[in-house]
């Protein structure tokens, strides 16, 4: 069974930065497309980044440009998110999720991706 684990969440003061990993098991992680997303109470989920399989390309939403980045070791099965300069509307629940498609693609669409971890709480103080 296909395990992503992520960790690193916690609360921070704003302009503060965090760092997300989720480690991926019992798939071929070279395989997959990683993409990060995240949920605020009410609102609906959203893709903060996405990487493509060998981590020839990179996608970020334009509330987090600048700020995040997205990075994968394939060596390690792990995709990582640091976010720097935070702001009280990143508060939300992060998730990491695979989608498998071993070439330069990167989906937006988090329904087509095929596995998800459980999530990471990110609170970001004013």
């Amino acid at each position: 069974q296909v395990q992503l684990v992520e960790s690193g969440g916690g609360l921070v003061q704003a302009g503060g930065s965090l760092g997300l990993s989720c480690v991926a098991a019992r798939l071929i992680f070279s395989d997959y497309a990683m993409g990060w997303f995240r949920q605020a109470p009410g609102k609906e989920r959203e893709v903060v980044a996405a990487i493509s399989a060998r981590g020839g390309n990179r996608y970020y939403a334009d509330s987090v440009k600048g700020r995040f980045t997205i990075s994968r070791d394939n060596t390690k099965n792990t995709v990582y998110l640091q976010m720097n300069s935070l702001k009280p509307e990143d508060t939300a629940v992060y998730y990491c999720a695979a989608d498998w498609s071993p070439g330069l693609g990167v989906s937006l669409d988090g329904s087509g991706y095929d596995y998800w971890g459980q999530g990471t709480q990110v609170s970001v103080s004013s």
